[in-house]
């Protein structure tokens, strides 16, 4: 008889704001100077923000982490090796320093020109309007997998190139002025549907594999009444829900041609920041609740006193992950083979030590770590 073991693990998504536009005053819409080299440069000079956040991962202390809006460079990962070397492993403000042997950074739509009129401005190929993402440059607001346990690298699945006409039923942007497609024929059969991409990257604890399902979808607004960015942050969401549905997974095709979603007796965990929710902001709100409602996962809803705090008027802030008062960012365990034993959201009282790391958005970030400790069954 097989013995079952029991593994405390703790996963945490948190979105750093470690892209070019946050180490420049910029506003978005504006022309802004900055490159691939900004963040490298900024990791270079022992900047404070980073350091913040780099103490806020070690006071959390997670063993796996996914980070939103850190960008990728195509430097073989030296600007994320740095972060790792010159910042979580060393101490940060008598913290202990944390290790992370393993971690994984992939391309991104965003900043890819594609070539193509996708903001409707007239003008074809300009950025950041017209990449497949919304982005200054190949990478910018990308993503990173950092962990303690090994990554299956051979068996990632990666989404970059899925197009969105190719999910059932998408959400087409129409023009309600016309009551036609917002894009045109040519546009609608390129468009990818990841804005940055969407991730299932096995992680190896204790010989079992817990898949993490990793993705940023666009924020809802900066459009216009055709909605474009509301419809695809529900589809980017939606796809989640249709992959870990096996009756609903077939379309889905991955960046290696594979089809289908994920397997019926695989645990995960779905995390980022999903720039959705149920109760507030202007996304479109089915997308998130069928999510957050699938009965293959569990939402324990994370909350902190700070976040009820910091918006007493909103019955709903304690489940805010965001300083401008939202839950956008999330960490959802599947029920098969995972339990949650205690969750938390990193957002410090105003009265604590540590507010200074979350004071304003230039402290860290202007969101919130957000963790699960889960406990994984490990039959040997």
């Amino acid at each position: 008889m097989a013995n079952v073991q029991a593994t405390t693990l703790r996963i945490a998504t948190f979105n750093v704001s470690m892209e070019a536009l946050n180490y420049s005053e910029h506003k978005r819409g504006e022309a802004a100077n900055v490159s691939t080299n900004t963040l490298a440069n900024a990791l270079a000079s022992d900047h404070q923000q980073i350091k913040n956040i780099a103490e806020i991962i070690q006071r959390v202390n997670p063993d796996i982490i996914l980070l939103n809006e850190f960008d990728y460079l195509n430097d073989n990962n030296q600007a994320l090796k740095h972060f790792i070397s010159h910042y979580l492993n060393k101490s940060q403000h008598d913290q202990k320093a944390i290790e992370f042997p393993y971690f994984y950074q992939g391309p991104v739509n965003t900043g890819i020109n594609s070539g193509l009129d996708l903001d409707g401005d007239g003008v074809k190929g300009k950025l950041p309007g017209d990449g497949y993402g919304y982005g200054h440059f190949p990478g910018h607001f990308g993503m990173a997998i950092l962990s303690k346990y090994p990554i299956d690298i051979d068996n990632i699945r990666s989404f970059q190139h899925f197009k969105w006409h190719d999910m059932p039923n998408a959400l087409m942007p129409m023009d309600p002025a016309t009551n036609k497609p917002w894009y045109s024929k040519d546009v609608w059969q390129k468009l990818r549907l990841s804005s940055k991409s969407h991730w299932d990257v096995p992680v190896m604890v204790n010989g079992k594999a817990i898949h993490v399902l990793a993705s940023h979808p666009t924020p809802p607004v900066f459009d216009g009444p055709e909605d474009r960015n509301g419809k695809r942050n529900h589809d980017e969401i939606r796809f989640w829900q249709d992959y870990i549905s096996a009756n609903k997974a077939s379309y889905i095709y991955d960046d290696n041609g594979q089809t289908g979603g994920i397997k019926a007796n695989q645990a995960f965990v779905l995390l980022g920041d999903l720039n959705a929710t149920t109760v507030d902001g202007n996304a479109i709100k089915t997308g998130i609740a069928s999510l957050l409602n699938n009965p293959k996962i569990q939402d324990v809803m994370p909350q902190s006193q700070a976040g009820k705090l910091h918006k007493p008027d909103n019955i709903n802030a304690k489940n805010h992950t965001s300083n401008w008062g939202m839950r956008v960012d999330y960490v959802l365990a599947s029920v098969l083979g995972l339990t949650v034993n205690d969750s938390g959201i990193f957002w410090p009282l105003e009265n604590e030590e540590t507010y200074r790391l979350i004071k304003d958005r230039k402290a860290s970030s202007d969101h919130r770590l957000v963790w699960l400790e889960l406990e994984l069954e490990v039959k040997d």
